[in-house]
């Protein structure tokens, strides 16, 4: 059975935790979900289309927001994905969940051993001046096992990144 590694990523938007799994993507096996999707699913009926604005990241993080105090349904479905990632081939999955209790929950209630990750922006990337939402504007409002601050040049990112990947890899093979 392959290694499986867990890491919940975080950050802003803009600071490449897209590009940062597509380069991990190079390297391992690896599953890529998001507590947000079901939620955008939802939005989608509602008439969102995909918009990254402010006001649109304020209607995703609301409506996560009441569905989970409703019934928990967006770590229901990670727990459902965690099940698929856990059967499978795949080597690591990341979990992108921006709200620092609904990482803490994750961790508690389905995967004590995962591990997080906060991505930094450098000067060039995401939006300091903040979003007006909880779950962008409080990322930085949890103590994450790794932070990784993505500054280099697109063609650098993969030399220095993938390292710093091993390391958390081999670090949860260790627990």
């Amino acid at each position: 059975m392959a290694v499986k590694s867990v890491i919940v990523i975080n950050g802003s938007g803009g600071v490449g935790k897209d590009t940062l799994c597509d380069i991990a993507s190079n390297h391992y096996r690896v599953f890529n979900v998001s507590s947000i999707t079901p939620i955008k699913e939802i939005a989608a009926q509602c008439g969102w289309g995909g918009e990254k604005t402010n006001s649109a990241r304020y209607f995703l993080s609301e409506l996560k927001r009441i569905v989970t105090e409703y019934n928990d349904y967006p770590l229901k479905w990670l727990r459902a994905r965690h099940a698929e990632f856990m059967a499978g081939e795949d080597e690591i999955m990341f979990v992108h969940i921006r709200e620092p209790q609904e990482i803490e929950k994750f961790r508690t209630r389905v995967c004590p051993s995962a591990v997080t990750l906060l991505v930094r922006g450098g000067a060039r990337m995401g939006n300091a001046g903040g979003y007006g939402n909880a779950s962008d504007d409080l990322v930085e409002n949890y103590s994450y096992d790794y932070y990784y601050v993505n500054d280099k040049a697109l063609i650098d990112i993969e030399d220095d990144f993938v390292p710093f990947l091993n390391t958390i890899v081999s670090d949860s093979v260790k627990e």
